[in-house]
């Protein structure tokens, strides 16, 4: 499969069931999805999908590509895109490339679409603000 092809439901190496519950810090490299709770922060270089009724609480996501179905409280930020299912609940800011909202999602945030993707790198590493 080529690098930059979409993963599906298939294609998911690693799934948190919907009976589990985590919390600390992800940091994965191919692909996970999200079906139970999570709470923490998700640094990934790889697919992200939560999951319809999961829900994650962080102040940070970022990875490649984010689908959401589920609820999140906290910032997504991707590489690639984002894509909001009809059942996602997102309450906090976007910041990627490509963003896909269907019909139905609540969104409470901010969004920022990245004009040139060359530029945009969420994995670099950012000065903190004093």
């Amino acid at each position: 499969m080529p690098k930059n092809a979409s993963k599906t439901i298939h294609e998911i190496s690693t799934i948190l069931g919907r009976e589990t519950g985590f919390s600390g810090k992800l940091k994965f490299q191919e692909s996970l999805m999200i079906r139970g709770n999570f709470e923490g922060e998700i640094d990934a270089q790889g697919f992200l999908h939560i999951d319809e009724g999961a829900e994650v609480r962080a102040g940070l996501i970022r990875a490649s590509s984010i689908v959401v179905g589920g609820v999140v409280h906290g910032d997504l930020e991707a590489a690639d895109r984002i894509e909001l299912l009809p059942t996602a609940k997102v309450y906090g800011k976007i910041r990627t490339t490509k963003l896909r909202i269907a019909d139905g999602v609540i969104f409470e945030g901010r969004c920022e679409m990245i004009r040139n993707p060359s530029d945009f790198s969420p994995f670099a590493t950012r000065a903190e603000p004093s």
